[in-house]
C-alpha cells in the first residue's frame, strides 16, 4: 500500500468514528461503513473530518482555522464540498455566525440527503444501487451488534429521550375529521411550550419550506423493494434553517405553504405516519422536518422489525375503538406500523396502549369510522426490537 493510500485509509477510519459520534445510531466502524464513506469522501474530505471533528461536532470558522491550520477560503471550499455530499450542515446560527456542524451517517445525515434527491438513471443509477446494498449490509451489521449485546444496548436506548414525535392524522380517508376525545385528567405542562398537534399548524409556522423525495422509499426501490401501498414519493418536508440548507445543497425544492398543504393532504389520505423531528432531538423545541412514513419502507419501522433498533418516539394521542361499531375487518391491524392493534377473539379491534404511537393511521383508514383518538398529553413510547434467536 502506498503512503498516500495508507494515509487516506487512516484518516477515513478517524472520520468514520467522528461521523458515528455525530449521530444517535451506534453503527459499527466496519469495512462496510468505510466502503460507504469512500463513495463520498476523497482524501481532503477525510482529512478535514478526521482532524476537525475529533471532539466537538459544531465549529465556527475561527475554531476550524485553529484546528486545521488552513486559511478561511480553503476551509470554506472544502466544507462546502462536503456539505454537498451530506456530511456538513453549514448555516448561520441565530447570532449570524456561520457554523459548520458534522452530520451523521443517518438521522439526519448523508443517508437521508443522498436518497431524498431524484435517483439518477443509467450508469449512475447502478452506482447508487451498489451504495444502497452497502447501506443495507450496514443495517445487518448494526442488527448483529445490537442482538449480541441486547440487554445493555436496548437499556441505553430506553433511557434516552424520544428521537421524534408522531403527529396524528386529523382527517379520515374521505376527508371527514377524526374525532378527538380530550382526556380530562391530563396534567397541564406549564413550564414548556407545547408542540403543535396538527401538521398543518406546523406548515403555517414557517416561511421557508422544502420538500424532497422519501429517502426510505427511494432507498428501498434501489435494493429491489417496491412500496406495498404505492405511497406518494415526494413527501419529505424540512422547515426553517433546515429547509434553507437542503435547498442550497440541491437535496430538495422550495414550496409555498399552499403546495405544502396539498402534498401533506395527499400523504394523510395515503395513510402515512407524520413523524416530526425537532431541533436538538427535543420535542419541546422547534420542528425542523416531517417524514411521511409507510410501514414497509420507513427505516425507523424497518430497523425495529429487523431487530436493529427500538421504536423510540413520543405522541399526544392514543387510539380508541368503539366496540359497538367495530366489525373486526382487520384494516387497522394490517396498516398499524408498530403492530399496536389487533383483532381479538371476539372479532373486535384491541389497542395495545403501551405501544400505540398515536399516529391516527387506524382511525384514518377504518371503513366503519369505529376508531377515534384520545388526546392524552405527552407520552414517550418505547418499543424494544424483537430479540432474535
Amino acid at each position: 500500500m502506498s503512503d498516500l493510500k495508507a494515509k487516506y485509509e487512516k484518516n477515513l477510519k478517524r472520520a468514520a468514528t467522528n461521523i458515528i459520534g455525530a449521530g444517535p445510531i451506534p453503527f459499527p466502524v466496519s469495512d462496510t461503513l468505510l466502503e460507504i464513506l469512500k463513495f463520498y469522501l476523497d482524501e481532503e474530505d477525510a482529512y478535514f473530518i478526521a482532524k476537525a471533528y475529533r471532539t466537538k461536532k459544531s465549529l465556527n470558522m475561527e475554531q476550524l482555522v485553529k484546528k486545521l491550520k488552513m486559511d478561511e477560503k480553503e476551509i470554506d471550499r472544502i466544507a462546502s464540498k462536503i456539505a454537498k455530499k451530506g456530511f456538513i450542515f453549514n448555516q448561520p446560527s441565530s447570532t449570524g455566525i456561520m457554523v459548520y456542524r458534522l452530520l451523521p451517517i443517518e438521522v439526519t445525515g448523508a443517508f437521508e440527503y443522498t436518497f431524498m434527491n431524484k435517483v439518477p438513471e443509467g450508469e449512475e443509477r447502478e452506482k447508487y444501487m451498489e451504495l444502497a446494498k452497502l447501506y443495507d449490509t450496514l443495517l445487518e451489521e448494526l442488527k448483529e451488534k445490537v442482538q449480541g449485546s441486547y440487554e445493555s444496548i436496548v437499556g441505553l436506548f430506553k433511557a434516552q429521550d424520544a428521537f421524534d414525535r408522531a403527529v396524528a392524522i386529523s382527517t379520515r380517508e374521505d376527508g371527514d375529521p377524526i374525532e378527538i376525545v380530550i382526556d380530562e385528567e391530563i396534567e397541564e405542562v406549564t413550564d414548556k411550550v407545547l408542540p403543535a398537534n396538527n401538521v398543518m399548524d406546523i406548515i403555517d409556522k414557517f416561511d421557508d419550506i422544502a420538500v424532497g423525495n422519501c429517502f426510505c422509499r427511494n432507498f428501498k426501490s434501489l435494493i429491489g423493494h417496491q412500496c406495498e401501498i404505492n405511497a406518494p414519493l415526494e413527501v419529505c418536508f424540512t422547515f426553517g434553517k433546515s429547509a434553507r440548507h437542503v435547498i442550497n445543497q440541491g437535496f430538495a425544492r422550495r414550496v409555498d405553504k399552499k403546495e405544502a398543504r396539498e402534498i401533506m393532504e395527499k400523504a394523510a389520505k395515503a395513510g402515512l405516519v407524520h413523524r416530526t423531528f425537532h431541533n436538538r432531538n427535543n420535542i419541546f423545541k422547534e420542528e425542523n422536518s416531517i417524514c411521511n412514513c409507510c410501514p414497509d419502507c420507513c427505516d425507523g419501522f424497518d430497523y425495529w422489525r429487523r431487530g436493529a433498533l427500538p421504536i423510540l418516539t413520543s405522541t399526544n394521542h392514543l387510539s380508541l375503538v368503539d366496540i359497538e361499531t367495530c366489525t373486526g375487518c382487520g384494516t387497522c391491524e394490517s396498516r398499524c406500523p408498530v403492530d399496536a392493534i389487533e383483532v381479538g377473539d371476539e372479532d373486535k379491534a384491541i389497542v395495545d396502549e403501551e405501544y400505540c404511537i398515536g399516529c391516527g393511521v387506524c382511525a384514518n383508514l377504518c371503513p366503519e369510522e369505529a376508531i377515534s383518538l384520545k388526546q392524552t398529553g405527552y407520552r414517550k413510547v418505547f418499543i424494544p426490537p424483537p430479540q432474535l434467536g
